[in-house]
């Protein structure tokens, strides 16, 4: 390959010979000065990642908090930060964590607190590394799933947390908040996007650059919360085994005439199933997700600039947005849900989602006051 690439350049010079080139003496540059650079510029990236993870950070812990009973079993007790062991970072990348974020290798160190929340309240700040919960050393490595065991094991309560700021060992005792438990994670990818799988919500970075607020961000959270909290994972894998069955009908059918269909109705049965009432358990996540961003505290109002600006992002659903709702619509949906809100707290009455008459729906429960 070697003799190869060498003739293949020699051909290129040779066919360049009379090739126009820059016209400037342009300044040389030495692979130390590019390599300094680079490195400078993904220390830089990596405290832009955490910056946006410290703010989903917030949103996440006010949304889980105050709508924890819509969660219903899935919930669990919280110290309101997240914590980072480099240990825990692949290699090419430890050593970058620690010089963007002053880290120590070996240690676990808080990477953000939420605003307003318990670990917050007691004094607990980014930086500080911690030592042990109760007594129990934390491990250099897994340290999220270590903490997030010992909560479930330890119950909600107070948990004497041990630390090192500035080299000096301190001790805060902090008493946890039961919230909903799904983990909401950030994924770096500009793409204007979010999903989740029905355990977890995946919110990409290109989102944060679109919601300019807080409570735009919410909005975005809130909708995939409700879809957790609704069940419309699961609903939607009910209607894909009920038109499979139905599918199967049509197949055995005509199997008994002779006619082999080699499952082709029970599968496109299956699909059809699986995308019934897509649409509108987008819109009712917008809905629902709505009411949780009020009970969180957000001014609903102001959000509703963030379905414009993502038309501007991604056009081709101002008409048409596949199973999503178009960008209208989620506006237009957004702004009578939030006249509705309005007026319940005018009457003071409970923040809670209108239900169709003679159903009742499990997942949202929560009365929260209207205040």
């Amino acid at each position: 390959m070697g003799w190869c690439t060498r003739a293949i350049g020699c051909l290129v010079a040779a066919s360049c010979v009379a090739c126009a080139g820059p016209s400037t003496n342009i300044p040389g540059l030495t692979s130390d000065e590019v390599a300094s650079e680079r490195r400078k510029q993904q220390v830089l990236q990596i405290q832009h990642y955490f910056s946006q993870l410290a703010r989903l950070h917030n949103v996440a812990y006010r949304l889980t908090s105050a709508n924890r009973a819509d969660c219903k079993e899935d919930v669990a007790p919280t110290l309101g930060f997240s914590a980072l062991a480099p240990n825990e970072l692949p290699g090419k990348y430890k050593a970058l964590a620690i010089e963007a974020l002053g880290l120590n290798e070996g240690t676990v160190s808080v990477v953000s607190v939420a605003e307003g929340g318990p670990a917050a309240k007691a004094g607990i700040a980014s930086g500080d590394e911690l030592v042990s919960l109760d007594g129990e050393p934390l491990p250099s490595s897994n340290a999220s799933e270590w903490i997030a065991s010992f909560l479930k094991k330890s119950g909600e309560g107070q948990v004497r947390v041990e630390l090192r700021r500035a080299g000096q060992s301190q001790t805060r005792v902090v008493s946890t908040v039961t919230t909903c438990s799904v983990p909401i994670l950030l994924m770096p990818d500009e793409q204007s996007n979010a999903f989740t799988d029905g355990r977890r919500i995946v919110i990409f970075s290109g989102i944060l650059r679109v919601a300019q607020s807080d409570a735009e961000l919410a909005t975005v959270v809130g909708h995939e919360l409700a879809h957790v909290t609704m069940g419309h994972l699961k609903k939607r894998e009910q209607n894909k085994v009920a038109g499979a069955i139905g599918g199967a009908v049509v197949d055995i059918g005509l199997a008994m005439v002779g006619l082999n269909t080699g499952g082709a109705f029970t599968r496109g049965f299956s699909n059809v199933g699986a995308l019934a009432y897509a649409t509108d358990f987008e819109r009712e996540a917008d809905y629902v997700g709505t009411y949780y961003v009020a009970r969180a505290g957000y001014e609903i109002s102001t959000a509703e600039r963030f379905w414009r600006a993502l038309a501007q992002e991604n056009p081709k659903q101002i008409v048409y947005a596949g199973l999503h709702p178009t960008s209208p619509e989620r506006f237009l949906l957004m702004q009578k849900t939030s006249e509705e809100i309005a007026d319940k707290r005018r009457r003071r009455v409970p923040l809670t989602p209108e239900l169709k008459p003679k159903e009742s729906n499990p997942a949202v429960t929560a009365a929260e006051n209207p205040n």
